[in-house]
């Protein structure tokens, strides 16, 4: 029997709860490929069902919403063997096993070809991060051109590329550091003004057409009274790492004509958003992605520890 290194949580707890395995190499039936995976983005939604916070998953699982890597077998012919490929959701991870392996076992129909020649590394931030950054920006936050954008959580991977994406667009675009330091990072991306946040930003002069909130419900309250009247908040992260806000109150938390929606895509977002075109836009130079930290497959404990640090100032990748 063919085996191969998998990262398995065997049971809920910290980052050293993922233990390097040998598990027998996944076998696709027809619908479904096969991907020698070459790099994966490590995601808060995975430290979360690491943690024992996602009721609907069992353990042991190979975790993983995410990977990049060439077609290693397909039995359906939707592609050939060797092709470059990203796959994302749709259960990965969590209805079955993830990208957190040497090789990965997905549905076809969630699988997207990508011709580049940007390394692996690279490559391995750019699934989900531009996902989420694309789909909250025009399908959450339906951005226009004119629009008066903040982006709350700034210095996030998915907030650095989306405030790179929307400024290309052609937004005027604010976001958030909680450390001024950081500011330079949020320049570089594109951001027409950096607020140091300090928790109570709504106490400024500044209100917006659209707000990314990407700290969540820790900020969210704050956050709705930055949008004008007739503003949409659309909540699409979590990095203050609480799921539910204390006694809210909706009449009195959502301003008048201010609209509230969340956003977490699905893989029908990710075959429809321009991924090729952005992946080229990377590629160029026109589009700024920060990638924090690249780690080795067997630093897998030391990848999830630095997301629970919030030390990466990027995406988190893990080359295999």
């Amino acid at each position: 029997m063919t085996m191969m290194k998998a990262a398995v949580v065997s049971a809920p707890g910290g980052p050293d709860v993922l233990k390097l395995e040998h598990r027998p190499l996944p076998v696709p039936e027809k619908g479904w490929v096969r991907i020698a995976v070459k790099a994966f983005g490590i995601n808060r939604s995975e430290m979360f069902t690491r943690q024992g916070h996602s009721p609907s998953v069992t353990f042991p699982r190979i975790l993983g919403i995410e990977a990049v890597g060439v077609i290693d077998e397909a039995p359906g012919g939707e592609f050939q063997r060797g092709e470059i490929v990203a796959t994302v959701m749709g259960g990965m991870g969590r209805q079955y096993d993830g990208g957190y392996a040497e090789y990965t076992r997905v549905p076809a129909r969630q699988v997207r070809r990508v011709e580049t020649k940007l390394p692996w590394s690279t490559l391995g931030a750019l699934p989900e991060m531009l996902q989420t950054a694309w789909g909250v920006l025009f399908s959450g936050l339906r951005l226009q051109k004119t629009d008066r954008l903040l982006i709350r959580g700034g210095t996030t991977s998915v907030g650095m590329a989306a405030i790179s994406i929307a400024k290309a667009w052609g937004a005027h675009v604010s976001a958030t550091t909680r450390r001024k330091e950081r500011a330079p990072a949020l320049w570089e991306c594109g951001s027409d003004r950096v607020i140091v946040d300090d928790g109570k930003i709504s106490a400024g002069a500044y209100r917006f057409d659209k707000v990314l909130e990407l700290v969540g419900t820790t900020a969210l309250e704050d956050s709705l009274l930055c949008a004008d009247r007739g503003g949409l908040v659309c909540m699409s992260g979590m990095v203050g790492n609480k799921w539910a806000i204390d006694h809210f109150a909706p009449m009195d938390s959502i301003p008048n004509r201010v609209s509230l929606t969340t956003y977490s895509g699905e893989p029908t977002d990710f075959l429809e958003m321009p991924f090729q075109e952005l992946v080229d836009d990377v590629a160029a130079g026109r589009l700024t992605i920060r990638v924090g930290r690249v780690f080795q497959f067997d630093q897998i404990v030391e990848a999830h520890q630095c997301m629970e640090d919030n030390a990466a100032e990027g995406k988190i990748v893990v080359v295999i």
